[in-house]
């Protein structure tokens, strides 16, 4: 049945007034953070430095391996990697989560998960392990399609997923779904209670999306970055509980077009957001925070192209990565920079350089027994990863040049 214009008029009237409510702060109840705001350090840091040295040691990433992690059996299309590491007593070291199926937005949609045989380094077979028709169930309401799994480890070992859930109207359209790991059954190693959908906004928490990686606070709860896209892309950081409860709410940005924050710590309170653009000047924005997340500036642009693609950040000792497609159109090249202060950033090494129309995306990455990983979609078809290490450099002789 076609919707008459009237009802689409009062839709977008609604969806504007949300986004307005969103951006407002006035009209939300302002909940401080707890005052320890530093991100967790992370296991097997790599280089050896805790995350507040200002620089690593002097050297390089080096990569050591490659290839793909396996796919479910008949399963034709996978996209949007996320990646997990486990501490030091588990016989698996870290977890992958990705969306697969026919392909994007189909109904068969379902999140797959491998995990990274500590032991042998090698993959496990891939499973499903989310459906749609499941979590409907557990929520009490349809859902259409699944997407962008993020994955959170809380301090009782349990594993969280946030994952993106649409119905009518498309991405535009989705919700942030929060799923806890349930008890193990002897049919279903892999279970999930659905805590519910993220509270966050009256608008039927609808067109919040996720999809890169939580940053992780030392009181044990976590600011995961989210985005509002229908009518106007906004990015917000939400900071959760130890539970995951929701807590507050930030807007990272309010310029439009910004999407898919992957968020850095450079310092205790210093933190850092860069952006997705969907608009067509290619590049990556930035915005910053001198307060631990809780307001936000955009600080322009890096000085490096993007094609409306996600990216990924992480730190690592007092080093801050970023892996992207440096481009402005196409998602053929899939590239690595640092930088040490957010400022200047220098191109580390390039990941994939395929041919044009080839696509490797929506990377993500950990560190895992000191060794760092990236994972990404490779073709829209299965999830590759590479494995560096850090080579330091040998220091330089009295009386002889460096290398």
């Amino acid at each position: 049945m076609q919707v008459s214009s009237p009802w689409l008029r009062a839709f977008v009237a609604l969806a504007i007034a949300a986004l307005l409510w969103l951006t407002d702060a006035s009209r939300r109840e302002e909940i401080a953070p707890p005052r320890a705001q530093t991100p967790l350090p992370m296991q097997g840091q790599t280089p050896p430095q805790t995350w507040g040295d200002s620089a690593p040691a002097s050297g390089h990433w080096e990569r050591v391996a490659k290839g793909h992690i396996p796919m479910p059996p008949g399963v034709p299309a996978a996209h949007a990697s996320a990646l997990l590491a486990l501490p030091s007593h588990h016989c698996a070291s870290m977890l992958a989560f990705w969306f697969a199926g026919d392909r994007e937005s189909a109904p068969n949609v379902q999140i797959a998960m491998s995990a990274l045989d500590r032991a042998t380094g090698s993959w496990s077979p891939a499973h499903l392990v989310v459906d749609r028709w499941q979590v409907a169930e557990q929520l009490g309401f349809g859902i259409r399609r699944l997407g962008n799994p993020v994955a959170w480890l809380d301090g009782q070992g349990k594993v969280h997923l946030f994952v993106v859930a649409t119905g009518l109207g498309g991405w535009a359209a989705g919700r942030v779904v929060h799923l806890r790991q349930a008890s193990p059954r002897a049919d279903k190693p892999w279970a999930w209670d659905a805590v519910g959908v993220l509270p966050l906004s009256w608008l039927w928490n609808t067109s919040y999306l996720v999809r890169t990686a939580p940053l992780p606070m030392a009181d044990g709860g976590l600011v995961l970055p989210v985005y509002f896209e229908l009518a106007r892309k906004v990015p917000v950081a939400v900071r959760m509980n130890a539970q995951g409860a929701v807590l507050a709410m930030a807007p990272i940005s309010t310029l439009g077009q910004r999407l898919q924050p992957a968020l850095l710590a450079m310092g205790e309170r210093d933190w850092l957001a860069l952006m997705r653009d969907s608009g067509p000047d290619g590049r990556i924005r930035m915005a910053r925070s001198p307060d631990g997340g809780q307001q936000w500036v955009d600080a322009g642009d890096l000085p490096m192209e993007n094609p409306d693609a996600s990216v990924a950040a992480l730190t690592v000792g007092g080093q801050h990565l970023l892996v992207y497609n440096p481009q402005k159109s196409g998602r053929d090249s899939l590239r690595m920079a640092s930088t040490l202060d957010g400022r200047k950033w220098r191109d580390e090494l390039d990941l994939e350089s395929g041919p044009l129309g080839h696509e490797y995306s929506y990377p993500a990455m950990a560190v895992v027994d000191g060794q760092l990983w990236v994972s990404y979609t490779d073709q829209r078809q299965s999830i590759a990863w590479q494995r560096f290490a850090w080579v330091s450099a040998a220091p330089s002789t009295p009386g002889k040049a460096s290398p």
